[in-house]
């Protein structure tokens, strides 16, 4: 049974799907005002490794990641979120563009990135600005309520309305009149309390019509205004980045559960952040890396993906070019033993020992995502597969359906092509045909002199099967 850390009642809990219908999550996507960072993938990993272990285990998802490219402020880690200017309106004066077109650039930059790393697509990836028309509806109906209060075109939540403010975060107001230390706004009632709708500044290059005059939703109403227009009043799994539980995700569980009055997100699933060298990683400092940088040191986005595996997404992960380069070590183990599984032969008359193998396997990421004991026991299986191999020995069916099922199913790994020369390719053709006729020898020396170019064929019930030394 699946356990996972819920930062809501801050325990590990058994998961509950629901009695009907598909588990729904949603994970709070990228602001497309600039590159995804590795930092960024390793969270939407979590998501993507915890959907995979839910379908696994034969559940239906209906997954949602939203785009955010409208709302989100500058200066989000400090106050209640509300300050600074649109990020992406800057970038579009910076870089002389609409917002639609930085917001459209860095979208697609995401969709690639997610893509290459292999992280499923969500089944819906609604934009902000294709719903602030609801977000307006949502607003009135908060005012309407008393959650909510206008004052000079500026929309706020009223946090001394809801009870269970900090109930996720521990920021409760008793806590946030002691210790944190907010700016004073002329048109809020309190300082803690957060912005739902903004005044558009004059020139203001996002802006729509309200009944509180020009102006553009906050970051926090749009998660639960797309929330609710893709999965309905209550989902069940919910999940981030650490930093999103203060002040976005407490602000979205206060105007969820006010506005429908009923519990928002039943669990809540945070990733920590990712330190570079042991530090914060900063994009002044040029440590902020992306993809591309990781393929240009000589790396691939599944050794990224087996980085990520091998620390737990609740532990803050460390990343060094070193770990990154065991990381390629392992998954080469990995893809070398699924190489050579192809070659033996598959009998269900011999013994089926890979069973322990998967439910340790399972019994390790389904104790609250335990990728790094996972992984351990899947590098434990690639190493009998090599015995068997080595033996000549056949493998049972069973055993290469598990074996398949732990590498791709559960931890989306893939099989990368093998880029050959024509050299190659043709000495690979030259000993096809020597091993039809039954030339061994010739097949043999062609072996070699392949290997001698940096590649290895092994012979399977499908053909050669050639990867790289």
């Amino acid at each position: 049974m699946l356990t996972l850390y819920n930062t809501l009642t801050k325990q590990k809990e058994a998961f509950e799907p629901p009695k009907s219908g598909p588990v729904k999550m949603y994970t709070c996507g990228p602001t497309v005002y600039d590159y995804v960072h590795i930092g960024n993938l390793r969270s939407y990993f979590m998501a993507d490794t915890l959907r995979r272990t839910l379908k696994a285990s034969g559940l239906e998802v209906m997954h949602v990641k939203n785009i955010t490219d409208v709302g989100h402020l500058t200066a989000d880690d400090i106050d209640q979120g509300d300050g600074g200017e649109d990020k992406i309106a800057k970038k579009a004066l910076l870089e002389r563009k609409t917002p639609a077109e930085i917001a459209d650039f860095y979208t697609d930059y995401y969709r690639k990135a997610e893509s290459a790393l292999n992280i499923l697509s969500a089944d819906q990836t609604p934009k902000a600005t294709e719903y602030v028309e609801e977000m307006i509806t949502f607003i009135k109906g908060l005012i309407e309520r008393k959650n909510a209060y206008e004052k000079n075109g500026n929309v706020f939540f009223d946090v001394t309305s809801f009870s269970n403010y900090g109930k996720l975060s521990g920021n409760t107001v008793e806590n946030l009149k002691v210790g944190a230390r907010l700016e004073e706004h002329p048109d809020k009632r309190n300082p803690w309390d957060f912005a739902l709708w903004l005044k558009a500044p004059e020139g203001h290059l996002m802006q729509w019509g309200s009944p509180w005059g020009m102006g553009y939703p906050s970051w926090h109403i749009e998660c639960s205004v797309m929330n609710l227009a893709t999965l309905g009043k209550t989902i069940d799994i919910h999940t981030g980045g650490e930093d999103n539980i203060f002040p976005h995700h407490e602000a979205e569980i206060a105007q969820s559960e006010s506005g429908n009055d009923a519990p928002f997100s039943r669990v809540w699933v945070h990733a920590r952040h990712l330190l570079i060298d042991g530090a914060k990683m900063s994009k002044s400092k040029g440590s902020a890396y992306r993809l591309e940088e990781i393929v240009e040191h000589g790396f691939s986005p599944m050794d990224l993906r087996v980085l990520f595996l091998s620390s737990h997404y609740r532990s803050q992960m460390n990343f060094t070019w070193e770990a990154l380069a065991q990381a390629k070590t392992n998954r080469e183990t990995l893809m070398q033993a699924y190489e050579r599984m192809q070659t033996l032969s598959v009998d269900p008359a011999v013994v089926s020992n890979g069973a322990n193998y998967l439910h340790e396997f399972v019994a390790a990421i389904e104790d609250d995502l335990n990728t790094p004991l996972a992984l351990s026991t899947l590098l434990n299986t690639a190493k009998w597969i090599n015995v068997i191999a080595n033996k000549g020995q056949a493998i049972h069916p069973d055993d290469v359906r598990r074996y398949k099922k732990m590498l791709f199913d559960y931890f989306g790994l893939t099989r990368e092509i093998v880029a050959i020369t024509e050299t190659v390719a043709k000495l690979i053709d030259e000993r096809k045909i020597a091993r039809d006729s039954k030339d061994f020898a010739l097949s043999d020396a062609l072996r070699n002199e392949i290997a001698g170019l940096g590649y290895i064929v092994e012979d399977g019930q499908n053909g050669q099967v050639v990867r790289k030394k």
